[in-house]
């Protein structure tokens, strides 16, 4: 199912969140310029920038010549790089859609502190689950998910247009659609851990996914609401 549209209105302009959807569009032009050069050098870019889990747990276990900025580096460029057209339109399209909510909620510095930290959170819980893996992690999901997390607890009785392809279109409760979300991604998860697939190949990086949509949960009762959040003068 797909999310469109959802009916939670929103008090203040998303600034934040405009600004890190330009961002991320940016960067995958970028990556874009990159592939039309070379294959070879697109790869060695997602490698220096991306999150290679087995080259974190070296560096975080006493490698010769550790950084702790060495290591945390690729962590905060990953969560901006993306690995297909795909991949960077559907991550900025739910990003549209429940975002601004959040960022209404917060405020918007308080939204991209939430927002970073819930990346950061996901990408480690990809990197202490998938120790032995030399594939790099890249995209802006685990983020997201946390962004998702957060509005599951703030907005659960929302209401999300949401398509059932190919033709069915239905008005579905928030918590239903994003519920439905996180359970598919722990069981995918957790299939893929017990496969042990996650170690040599590709794919989606589940645990990332979980570990984002539980930190948004944690985050979004740690943080206060912003003061003065609603329009006055408006009925």
């Amino acid at each position: 199912m797909i999310p469109l549209r959802d009916d939670q209105p929103c008090f203040s302009t998303p600034f934040v969140n405009y600004f890190l959807i330009a961002l991320n569009v940016l960067v995958f032009m970028f990556e874009l310029s990159t592939a039309f050069q070379t294959r070879g050098q697109l790869n060695a870019f997602l490698y220096e920038f991306g999150v290679v889990p087995s080259y974190e747990i070296s560096l975080l276990t006493g490698t010769p010549g550790f950084s702790l900025l060495g290591a945390f580096f690729p962590i905060l460029t990953s969560m901006f790089l993306h690995a297909s057209v795909a991949h960077v339109l559907g991550n900025m399209w739910v990003l549209w859609l429940f975002g601004d909510n959040i960022e209404d909620y917060l405020g918007h510095f308080r939204y991209l502190v939430f927002y970073l930290l819930s990346g950061v959170a996901a990408t480690m819980t990809h990197i202490v689950l998938n120790p032995s893996s030399r594939i790099p992690s890249v995209g802006a999901s685990g983020a997201i998910a946390g962004v998702m997390g957060a509005y599951f607890i703030l907005y659960p009785r929302a209401r999300v247009l949401t398509w059932f392809p190919p033709i069915f279109l239905f008005h579905v409760p928030a918590w239903l659609v994003l519920g439905y979300w996180f359970l598919t991604q722990f069981m995918s998860g957790a299939v893929t851990s017990i496969a042990e697939t996650s170690q040599t190949t590709g794919g989606i990086a589940f645990w990332a996914h979980v570990g984002g949509f539980v930190t948004g949960i944690v985050l979004i009762k740690l943080f206060p609401e912003r003061p003065q959040r609603y329009r006055y003068g408006t009925w």
